[in-house]
């Protein structure tokens, strides 16, 4: 069984927090064990004090975190989750959902100590319904667990494959609005989801779905799909699963421009063409990782399903491709792409070698995608210290796509460094018109751009955090909510 992995090791016998807390008394660790199994070991609560955030790599490195929980909880079952947010909201102490902790954003992070919720042994796949193709699952079960299971046992697949598939869990997905990389042909996890059962602040469980569609007022459950744990804690996920492809089809193209790749992609997306993978990447990357040597940008295809929807996807590509100068190229592209698309050791090696590494996902509508590329990359380049800015198209959507950045620096100051990036990058999409984020989230990382991104609808999120968490226990210091535990 898959469990948490950490990025990096902590330097030092001693962890110093940014951010020191109250610890919890005696009597609520009591009264949290008395319904859920709950620990205050030491080197459980630093274990559970981070996530994959690069930034809080640095920190291990300088033997420091953000914060340090006073308690982690394990619950197994609903019940058990209910008892943890009634202490928690009896005694008003921050409780922060978690599982994989994954998160590159610093969103699994227990900001304002309190409790950690670790939600790993919530990991049984309980239901699955073959006929109508829906199956229920715990959010702490694995991704490599759940898929090997599903197919096995009942020969369907959710097609959800995240570069984080190795180390992240089924609630992690939905908390996040994490992407797969086959998400073209599959879709987005809210477009997976059909149905959620939620622990509220006030410890009430309610179910949302499962439906196939409905018109029963807005869609309340999308609320929680993305909310990164700050509106409550997801205890059971419903989603949706495709029979197992038949057959798979692989095919590499480059061609001399990313403008010239862009335009293919988007012709081929908007003639109805929907391949489970359709990756393009600049020429930097074509270098770096698929080894081409003449400046050329490659573009991955991959699509599964039927022989018939498969051959005349296909037909569409490379109608496209061809419009557009495109080249062939070995499908041996994908295979090596497919060999080595969840390896994330890299980040760590880098990290301990002094480099500031890190990536940002937004969406920009066809139009605008190559002002956005262009102007995220020569922001990137002007801050001091920066030695790469690259990027890939990674999701496809029929209005536009998502453009994947990499950025490294070497600096003295990696933290200050860090910032400086973050705010050169960020902003500089923003002014072109692209989201704050794809499947990344928001966390601590991306909060201080969330006024900017929301404008006038910020107002409306933090009055639903306001109705539904009115205390501000979940998950403090995400999203850029109003909560009294974040100053």
């Amino acid at each position: 069984m898959s469990t948490p992995r950490d990025p990096i090791e902590f330097a030092g016998s001693t962890i110093e927090p940014r951010r020191r807390v109250a610890e919890l008394a005696p009597g609520l660790l009591t009264e949290l064990a008395a319904g859920c199994p709950t620990t205050a070991d030491p080197v459980q609560t630093l274990t559970h004090s981070r996530d994959w955030w690069p930034l809080a790599m640095h920190w291990a490195i300088d033997g420091r975190t953000w914060s340090i929980p006073g308690a982690v909880c394990t619950p197994r079952t609903t019940q058990e989750v209910t008892h943890v947010v009634g202490v928690c909201a009896r005694h008003r102490v921050p409780i922060t959902p978690m599982a994989g902790r994954s998160s590159v954003t610093g969103a699994a992070a227990p900001a304002a100590g309190g409790v950690a919720l670790d939600m790993t042994s919530m990991n049984r796949l309980v239901e699955v319904d073959e006929t109508s193709g829906v199956v229920c699952v715990e959010p702490g079960m694995f991704g490599p667990e759940f898929e090997e299971v599903l197919q096995r046992k009942h020969g369907l697949t959710v097609g959800h494959f995240p570069q984080s598939f190795d180390i992240s869990t089924v609630g992690g997905w939905v908390a996040s609005r994490g992407a797969g990389q086959f998400s073209t042909r599959y879709g987005k996890i809210e477009d997976i989801v059909v149905g959620l059962e939620v622990v509220l602040a006030d410890a009430r469980t309610v179910q949302f779905g499962p439906h196939a569609a409905a018109s029963q007022g807005p869609e309340l459950m999308q609320l929680f799909i993305g909310s990164e744990g700050t509106l409550g804690v997801i205890t059971k996920v419903w989603l949706r699963a495709h029979p197992l492809p038949e057959t798979r089809r692989m095919a590499g193209y480059s061609f001399d421009s990313l403008g010239a790749g862009i335009a293919a992609m988007r012709d081929v997306v908007r003639h109805g063409a929907t391949p489970a993978v359709l990756r393009l990447y600049d020429d930097i990357e074509s270098a770096r990782s698929h080894g081409a040597t003449d400046s050329r940008c490659t573009l991955l295809v991959l699509d599964e399903g039927t022989p018939e929807i498969v051959d005349a996807t296909f037909a569409v590509i490379e109608r496209f491709v061809m419009h557009h100068d495109g080249r062939t190229e070995s499908p041996s592209l994908v295979e090596r792409w497919l060999e080595h698309r969840n390896d994330v050791s890299a980040l760590a090696a880098l990290t301990q070698k002094g480099f500031v590494v890190d990536t940002m996902e937004v969406t920009s509508s066809w139009s605008q995608a190559n002002a956005v590329v262009e102007a995220v990359k020569r922001a990137a380049r002007a801050v001091d210290g920066v030695r790469n800015a690259s990027v890939h198209l990674s999701h496809s959507y029929l209005d536009g796509a998502c453009l994947y950045f990499t950025f490294a620096a070497k600096a003295d100051d990696p933290e200050n460094t860090y910032v400086a990036m973050w705010d050169a990058v960020q902003h500089s999409a923003l002014d072109h018109g692209a989201s704050l984020s794809h499947h990344h989230g928001v966390g601590m990382s991306r909060a201080r751009f969330m006024e900017r991104a929301l404008g006038e609808t910020m107002h409306v999120l933090r009055a639903i955090k306001r109705t539904l968490d009115p205390q501000g226990i979940f998950n403090p210091g995400k999203l850029a909510l109003d909560e009294q535990f974040w100053p």
